[in-house]
Parts: structure tokens; sequence; C-alpha cells
């Protein structure tokens, strides 16, 4: 065989068409429109440096992308060399680009009693969300890593971008050290499974799964690299160590960006890779996520009771979160990638993003007075009578964290237990409904601190208006999809 014909054996059948055709650049008009977005602004940096401007740059450019959506979805579906670009992917892109919108709002209430030079941090935040789009779209192992490391290089960087206190500092460097090991770790673990199956293309990898039966040993080995890999970048047990610390770190909008676009992103390649690869056949991948689910289920909400960090407290609950999307994958295994399951991850996931963002975005705005964060529980004391609004937003956001009834977490894991007990999955619902009781009292106490009548110097001062808005906004979502949730879906049934 000639070089040529070895080249291009190697890249697999990845490359078809070296010339996008105008159809497909016309499919990924979002990430094109973010792309020259992030462009204009580092430009209107560089001449002009203004944090008022650059917000609203900021906010023009996800804007921008927004209206870029009806265009590309115009032209149908398009399976690409390295991008799928769906209804499940600009699905995911609509709800990325709108937790990036509020987060740039919520961070101009926080940074601009706090920083001289604010500008960049929103740079980063547009590259972090066009990595995210990148893995929304994404069904071949280069989209995949590099949507990954374009959204984790650019939180290393938000993470410690506060210039006082030695605490963002020391996160992002844990967050860059454990995040750089992992995506080592990933990238060996596929190229395992390219040296056993000679394809990095999610169905590809899928259609010669089946006759690799030579290659047991590199299969195993680089499924279980992948596998932990991915486990640390949506932090489920026992790869979780970094988050608390990570996350009390981080300021309050970062964290709740990294808790809701950086995982949520990553969650949504993984099931398209997992239906995509009908990894769902395979009862080894789905014995070690279940072992992972029922730990994380546990251990994280176990450890979020001894917390007294609000922070540190959402991010055990994150833990236990992605513990109850799991079972989805399970569930989706033993149906052989039944739509059911995939309908249960996708809501599961929507909900989870929506009131995890509503209540940093609570806390955040309680925070946005240049002081120190508001990020103990005892700060919460007197929330009530203070603050009467941002309460019971809060307390709504921690009501749907929980499962309460008329709220998004009620119905997301309504559907995460009818997925459970359609596949028969009865020790995984029984740890489902164990760490759902925890989680209960931790969430049920801070309600309680805020109802408590005690002065309250943390919370006295004027609350911005654009911060509360948002919370607000949230809020009604978490109530929308709790109420009305046959919209949504409808629409989430089809795609796959």
């Amino acid at each position: 065989m000639n070089q040529p014909a070895m080249n291009e054996a190697a890249m697999g059948q990845t490359i078809t068409n070296p010339v996008m055709s105008m159809v497909e650049l016309q499919s990924i008009l979002p990430l094109i429109v973010l792309t020259l977005a992030i462009v204009l602004l580092m430009l209107v940096i560089a001449f002009k440096r203004t944090h008022g401007i650059t917000v609203v740059g900021t906010v023009i450019g996800l804007l921008a992308t927004f209206l870029s959506i009806p265009l590309a979805t115009a032209v149908g579906d398009q399976e690409m060399s390295l991008l799928t670009v769906d209804r499940y992917g600009m699905f995911f892109t609509l709800l990325l680009l709108g937790v990036a919108l509020a987060s740039t709002l919520l961070s101009w209430e926080y940074l601009r009693h706090r920083h001289e030079r604010n500008e960049e941090f929103y740079l980063l935040l547009l590259l972090a969300t066009l990595g995210a789009l990148v893995l929304a779209f994404a069904n071949h192992v280069v989209s995949l890593l590099l949507g990954m490391e374009l959204l984790g290089v650019s939180l290393y960087a938000m993470i410690s971008y506060p210039d006082r206190g030695k605490l963002p500092l020391e996160a992002a460097i844990k967050y860059l050290v454990l995040s750089g090991c992992a995506s080592a770790v990933l990238l060996f673990g596929f190229a395992l499974l390219y040296a056993a199956l000679g394809s990095l293309s999610f169905a590809g990898m899928g259609e010669r799964l089946a006759s690799a039966s030579d290659n047991q040993v590199l299969l195993l080995t680089g499924t279980a690299l992948v596998l932990t890999g991915i486990g640390f970048k949506l932090s489920v047990v026992p790869f979780h160590m970094w988050t608390p610390d990570v996350y009390q770190g981080a300021p309050l909008p970062v964290a709740g960006f990294l808790a809701t676009v950086s995982k949520g992103a990553i969650f949504a390649a993984l099931l398209r890779l997992f239906m995509d690869a009908e990894l769902y056949q395979y009862n080894t991948l789905l014995i070690a996520l279940s072992v992972l689910a029922v730990a994380s289920m546990i251990a994280g909400n176990l450890l979020a009771l001894l917390q007294q960090n609000v922070k540190r407290l959402l991010s055990y609950s994150s833990i236990a979160h992605f513990g109850y999307l799991l079972i989805t994958l399970v569930a989706g295994g033993v149906l052989k990638g039944g739509p059911f399951a995939v309908e249960a991850a996708s809501y599961y996931l929507i909900a989870y993003i929506v009131t995890t963002l509503a209540a940093f975005a609570v806390i955040s705005v309680l925070s946005s007075d240049g002081e120190d964060e508001k990020q103990e529980v005892s700060d919460l004391t007197g929330l009530f009578w203070h603050r009467p609004l941002l309460a019971g937003l809060l307390t709504l956001a921690l009501l749907s964290l929980a499962g309460i009834p008329l709220t998004a977490g009620f119905i997301g894991k309504l559907y995460v237990f009818s997925a459970g007990i359609e596949g028969a999955l009865w020790v995984l619902l029984g740890a489902l409904v164990l760490g759902s009781a925890i989680g209960i009292y931790y969430y049920l106490r801070i309600i309680y601190v805020m109802t408590l009548q005690e002065d309250n110097k943390v919370i006295g001062r004027t609350i911005p208006w654009l911060g509360e808005t948002v919370a607000v906004v949230l809020a009604g979502l978490v109530i929308w999809l709790g109420v009305f949730p046959q919209t949504l879906m409808v629409y989430i049934g089809a795609f796959f």
C-alpha cells in the first residue's frame, strides 16, 4: 500500500470531504458567529478597555449567536466528519447560551466592585462557551477533546481571575493539575481504543466494537481510562476530591458556570457517545456505571451533610445529582438504547442546570457588594425577614434540588425513577431514594436558617436589580418546568 493510502487508512473514515459545503457552513453558524464575536471582543478590549462596553459586547455576541440558530436549523440535520448538527445539539446550544448569558449578567454585578481589569474575564467566558458548544455537537474523539480543552483551559483562568486572596489561585492550580492529568488519562484511553478499533468517530467505534474480540485487553484498559477521565470531568465518586475546593475557591459566578455549563456540556457529549457508539450493549460498562452511580449518590449526599459552606454543599450536591443522571445511562443499557432513558437524562440535566444556576445566582447577588462572599450557611440567617424575595427564590431552588413537587427537580427525578423502574434497577433506585432522603435534610437546613429572626449585617445592603432579575427568571423556569413539562418532553423525545 502506498503512503497516501496508508495515511488515509490511518485516519479511519473521518475525512471524507476536506472542503465543507455552504450547507454545512450554514449548519454550524452558531459556532462561527460566536467565534467572530470572540475576535471582535478581543479587538474592542485592545482599543477601549471599559468594563461596561465589554459586557455589552459579550451580551451582543451571545444574542447574535442565539439569532443564528434558526438559520442553522433551516438546512436540517447535518452529519460531518467531526460534528453532528441536529436537534439534540441545537437544543443544548440554546441551553448553554442561555446559561452563559445569565453568567455574564451575574459576573457584571459581581466583578464591578472587585477588580479593576475585568475585560478579559468575559473573553474567557465566551471561549469556554464555545468549547461547550463544540461538545454539544461532537461526534468524534478529536472534537470531543478539542471542546473539553477549550472549555477547561478557559476555566483555569476564570477560577483564578480575582487578584486578591489565596483561595482562587489554589483552586485554579488544583483544577489545572488534576484536570490536566485527567485529560492525559482520557487521551491515552482513546489512543488504546483507536489501536484496538482503528476508528475515532463515535459511530465508527460502535460498528467495530462487535468484531474486536481479539483486542479485549486494549478495549478494557482503554475503556477504563476513558471512564476515569470523564468521571473526573463530571466529578463522580471516586474522582470527586477536587470539586469542593475548586467550588469554594472560584468566584461565585464561575462556580455556577462550572457546575452547569461545564458539567452539562460534558454529559451531553457523553450521552451522544453512549448512544452513537451503542455502548449500552456492554454489561461490564453498565456495571461500572452502576458502581459509580451508587457511590456518587450516597457519598455526595453524606458529605454534603457535613458542610457549613454553601458552595461546598452545592458541590457535593452536584456529585449526587450526576449519580442520579448515571442511572439513566444504565437504564438505557438495560433497555438496549431505549429512547425513554435518553429523555430522562436530557430532562434531568436541563432541570439540574436551571435549578443549580438559580441557587448560585441568589448567592452571587447577595455577594455583589464588593465585600467578602456570603458563602457560609450562617451568612443567610434572617434572609426571609430582610430580603424575602431572594429568600423565596433560594428556597424554590433548594426545594427543586430536593425533588419537591411542582418544581423542575421533581419532574426530573420522576423521569429518572421511571427509567429505573422500566429497567428494573432496584439497587440503583434504592440508592436514589436513600440519597434523596438525605438531601432533603441539608436543603431544608438552609431554609430553616433563613427563617431565623436574627440581625444580619451582610444582607442589609441594596440588592443589584440586574442579578435579581436573572434569579427571578431562573426561578420562573424552575416552576414552569415543574408545572408544564409536556412541551419540553415532546421536544426531547425526538432526539435519537
